[in-house]
């Protein structure tokens, strides 16, 4: 036996095999991956329940992209603990392409920074995909309230603590923006905490508190008929949804720009080919016409492609992170 030739023999045999798996896998993940991907439905999980925006976004988004891909996406409605419930059930899921997560500003970026029990670390367990689309909040007052951002702050302080304002509960997206806008102004307005914007807005118009920050979309009604007075946009321009609203910067708080968001993530470890199919086929879905008009109506804008790169939006999440866990340990808050 030539022991000599035998030991160069499995070496080479071993390398063999590895170099052909790889080539395997690597034609798995290869964009030519899209004749095979996907070959069942879609499951896209929604940690709020039916009804709202985030809901009404991911029906609008599902549908157009079912009709792309050819393959129906279900919509997974999993409400509960502000997000967690539904982050939680789609972090743990297979990372085979199979299960996507509509994120927002509220359960990729606020839950990790206000609680230690978040079940799931969106840069950990998550991998971006596109981000969908961008709002501002509106900061909103009731007609007997000072009627403008530089009238507010004079009589906040004036009175501190006597201004109360209405948020749809502690920890909630449109609480931390009145404790950022009162961080960024030094002023003190008592918080009033409701459960959910459609309280605290009917305890807003009844007078119950003067001024909460909302988003677009139950406010704008209001608006129009009178019952509350917009006193500025939080978004970095004015908003398309009202143009004649000024933005909180240049109403008196220069630099001071909140924006709310949602996107897309997938658990962690799924293949780069499905995360850049994905992101392609989403991208025309956004370009589509009746879908800029959906997200309109909700006082959306849709993402431009390059912004919406997995790469910009992964950047995006880990510095909302890091921006609102300054704020939640500077005020103290705390929701768990």
């Amino acid at each position: 036996m030539d022991t000599h030739r035998t030991r160069h023999r499995y070496p080479r045999a071993v390398a063999l095999a590895l170099a052909l798996a790889l080539a395997m896998d690597c034609a798995l993940l290869s964009p030519a991956q899209a004749q095979s991907y996907p070959n069942r439905p879609l499951r896209l999980i929604v940690p709020f329940p039916p009804g709202g925006g985030n809901d009404i976004l991911a029906r609008a988004v599902g549908q157009r992209l079912a009709e792309s891909i050819n393959q129906q996406v279900i919509v997974d409605n999993r409400g509960g603990a502000g997000g967690m419930v539904g982050g939680q059930i789609a972090a743990t899921a297979a990372p085979d392409g199979y299960t996507l997560f509509l994120g927002s500003l509220g359960s990729l970026a606020h839950n990790p920074a206000l609680r230690t029990n978040n079940p799931y670390d969106p840069p950990r367990d998550f991998a971006a995909v596109t981000l969908l689309a961008t709002s501002p909040f509106i900061l909103v007052a009731h007609p007997s309230a000072p009627a403008t951002v530089k009238d507010l702050l004079a009589a906040a302080r004036a009175k501190p603590g006597v201004i109360n304002y209405g948020s749809a509960g502690t920890g909630s997206s449109l609480h931390l923006t009145a404790e950022l806008f009162k961080h960024a102004t030094g002023i003190n307005l008592t918080h009033i905490a409701y459960k959910g914007t459609a309280p605290a807005m009917t305890e807003l118009m009844a007078g119950q508190v003067q001024v909460m920050f909302s988003t677009m979309p139950p406010a704008l009604p209001q608006l129009k008929a009178g019952r509350l007075r917009a006193l500025g946009v939080t978004g970095p321009a004015r908003a398309k949804a009202a143009p004649e609203v000024p933005t909180v910067s240049e109403a008196g708080v220069p630099g001071f720009t909140v924006e709310n968001w949602q996107g897309i993530v997938v658990p962690a470890k799924t293949p780069a080919a499905i995360i850049d199919y994905l992101r392609r086929e989403i991208a025309k879905v956004l370009e589509q016409p009746s879908m800029i008009g959906v997200l309109a109506a909700q006082g959306l804008d849709a993402a431009q492609v390059p912004v919406s790169a997995p790469a910009e939006f992964d950047k995006r999440i880990r510095e909302e992170i890091a921006k609102w866990r300054k704020l939640v340990q500077a005020a103290n808050i705390r929701v768990d």
